[in-house]
C-alpha cells in the first residue's frame, strides 16, 4: 500500500498533473462551478493581441528566447553572465554548465515577489533597479564576488557547506535592505538557501558525483538521464522537485513525500489519494526553464519544451484578471490579500495555467507558427509576463497585480 502510496504521490511532482489538474479547474469555472470566478473565453482574443504588440516592440523579429533567468542579467543592453562566463577559463563544458546551475539555483530561489518599494543600485551603472530584474542582478553580483563558494580563488560556485550556513546579515547587506529599502521575506530566503545547502550535502551521490556537493551537481545527474543525447524538459522539472523538493517549507506531504507547491481544491475529484490536490510547482517550473540553456551548451539536446507548463504567478494571472477573463463572484475580494492556500489563489494560479495554454494557440494561430517554431517558453517570454506587467502598470500607478497575495517568499 505504501508504496502505491508513494507512486500517488511522485505523480504530482510533474509538469503532466500540472497540466492535467489545471485544465480540470478551468473546465469546473467554464461550467460556472467555481467558488470564486467566472471565466470569459470570449476576451482571450484581445489578451492574445496585447501579447502579440508587447512581443513585437521587445523582439521585432519575432526571435524568441526563452523565459528564463538569463534574461533578467541582461542589463543596459550588456548580458552580464555571459560577459562573466566567456572570460573564464572552464576545463570544460560540464563545468560551466555546473556553474551555471549553481547560479540559475540560487537566483530563482531568491527569486520571489521583493514588493513595491525595495531596490538595488547597481555597482556599474549607478541606477536603482527594483522587482525581479533588481533581485537577479543582486543575486548574480553575489554569485560573482563568491559569497557562495568556499574557495576564494573560485568565486564561480555555490558550495552545499557555505549555503548550509549562511548569514541572514550576509544577504541582507547584499540586498542593501534596510529600513528605508525593505525587502519581503528576506528570513524565508535565507532559510530556503540554508535548507538547500543541508540537502545538497547530504546527498551528495546527486549532488556531488563530480565535484564536491553543490547544487550545480544536478547538471551530472540530469546529464546522465540523456538518452541519445537528449532529456525531455519535464524530466528536467522531475528532477527539480524529486531531488530539490524537501527544501520546501512544511506544507502538504503525501506518503512522507513533500509535494512542494500544490495545494488543496474540493471541486478536483480522483479515485486515490491525490484526491482534491492541485499541483502547480510555479518556482520549480520557473528553474525547469531556466536550466535548459546551461544543459544546450553544454551539448544536450532539450526535447518536449512545451511538456512544461505556465507558471502560475502574478504578472500571468494578472493578465487574465486585467483583461477580465476571469472575473471575481464577489469584487471585495479585490480589495483584501489573501493566503496562498485560499480557495481563491488556488483557483486563480490554476485557471492561469490553462488559460496559458489556450493563449499560446492563439498566438501561433496569428503568427502562423507551430508548437515547434513557438514554444511556449517563448510566448511567456515574449509575451504574457510583460503584457501582465504592461496592463498592471495602465490600471495601477504602482504596476501592483489586480489580486493581493500574501506571500512568504516561496511561491510567488
Amino acid at each position: 500500500m505504501a508504496d502505491a502510496l508513494e507512486l500517488q504521490a511522485r505523480s504530482l511532482l510533474s509538469a503532466a498533473a500540472v497540466r492535467a489538474r489545471a485544465g480540470e479547474i478551468l473546465d469546473i469555472g467554464l461550467a460556472g462551478g467555481l467558488t470564486h470566478f467566472t471565466v470569459d473565453l470570449d476576451r482571450m482574443d484581445g489578451v492574445a493581441d496585447a501579447v502579440l504588440a508587447v512581443t513585437r516592440k521587445a523582439y521585432p523579429t519575432l526571435e524568441i528566447p526563452f523565459h528564463a533567468r538569463w534574461r533578467h542579467f541582461v542589463f543596459g543592453g550588456v548580458d552580464r553572465w555571459a560577459r562573466l562566463a566567456d572570460a573564464a577559463s572552464w576545463p570544460d563544458r560540464a563545468a560551466r554548465a555546473r556553474a551555471e546551475f549553481d547560479l540559475a539555483i540560487v537566483s530563482v530561489l531568491l527569486d520571489a515577489g521583493a514588493g513595491a518599494a525595495w531596490r538595488y543600485r547597481d555597482a556599474v551603472t549607478g541606477q536603482e533597479i527594483g522587482r525581479s530584474e533588481g533581485l537577479a542582478i543582486a543575486s548574480l553580483d553575489m554569485f560573482a564576488s563568491g559569497l557562495f563558494s568556499h574557495d576564494s580563488r573560485a568565486p564561480f560556485r555555490t558550495d552545499a557547506d557555505v549555503l548550509a550556513q549562511l548569514p541572514l546579515a550576509a544577504l541582507t547587506s547584499a540586498f542593501q535592505v534596510s529600513d528605508a529599502n525593505p525587502l519581503l521575506g528576506l528570513e524565508g530566503r535565507t532559510d530556503l538557501l540554508r535548507r538547500l545547502g543541508k540537502l545538497v550535502a547530504e546527498r551528495a551521490e546527486v549532488f556531488g558525483s563530480h565535484d564536491t556537493p553543490r547544487p550545480g551537481g544536478l547538471f551530472d545527474h540530469i546529464a546522465a538521464q540523456a538518452k541519445g543525447g537528449a532529456v525531455p524538459a519535464p524530466a528536467i522539472l522531475s528532477a527539480v522537485l524529486n531531488q530539490l523538493g524537501p527544501i520546501w517549507p512544511s506544507r502538504l506531504e503525501l506518503a512522507g513525500i513533500p509535494l512542494g507547491d500544490c495545494w488543496r481544491h474540493p471541486a478536483i475529484k480522483a479515485s486515490d489519494a491525490t484526491s482534491g490536490l492541485v499541483p502547480l510547482h510555479k518556482l520549480s517550473q520557473w528553474l525547469s526553464y531556466s536550466l535548459i540553456e546551461p544543459l544546450q551548451r553544454a551539448g544536450i539536446d532539450v526535447t518536449d519544451i512545451d511538456g512544461l507548463t505556465g507558471l502560475a504567478e502574478y504578472r500571468n494571472g494578472g493578465l487574465f484578471v486585467d483583461h477580465e477573463v476571469l472575473r471575481l463572484r464577489d469584487a471585495a475580494d479585490a480589495e483584501h490579500a489573501h493566503a496562498v492556500d485560499s480557495l481563491l489563489v488556488v483557483e486563480w494560479r490554476a485557471l492561469t495555467v490553462a488559460l496559458l495554454d489556450r493563449l499560446a494557440d492563439l498566438v501561433r494561430a496569428k503568427l502562423g507558427r507551430t508548437p515547434e517554431t513557438l514554444p511556449l517558453a517563448s510566448i511567456l517570454e515574449g509575451g504574457t509576463w510583460a503584457a501582465g506587467r504592461a496592463i498592471a502598470f495602465a490600471r495601477r500607478p504602482d504596476g501592483s497585480p489586480p489580486l493581493k497575495v500574501i506571500s512568504d517568499g516561496t511561491v510567488f
